[in-house]
């Protein structure tokens, strides 16, 4: 697993949101199954809310941070 998604997870894990915004795009792509968002706002926001995601299918960085992230 890439260390940039390991830290994703753990952040998510502890509901580190500063950990979460240094490692998230603004312009993040988030697919789940019956959820799809746009943007690190909406996305930091369902983390807050929900359950910590599990690792990704798939995912895409762009400048060393989450771009694309498919559950």
């Amino acid at each position: 697993m890439d260390r940039i998604v390991a830290e994703v997870l753990a952040a998510a894990e502890r509901r580190d949101a500063a950990a979460l915004k240094a490692l998230l795009h603004p312009y993040l792509h988030w697919h789940e199954p019956r959820l799809d968002l746009r943007g690190r706002v909406k996305v930091l926001a369902r983390l807050a809310a929900a359950p910590a995601p599990g690792p990704p299918a798939s995912y895409e960085l762009r400048d060393g941070q989450i771009y694309r992230w498919n559950g």
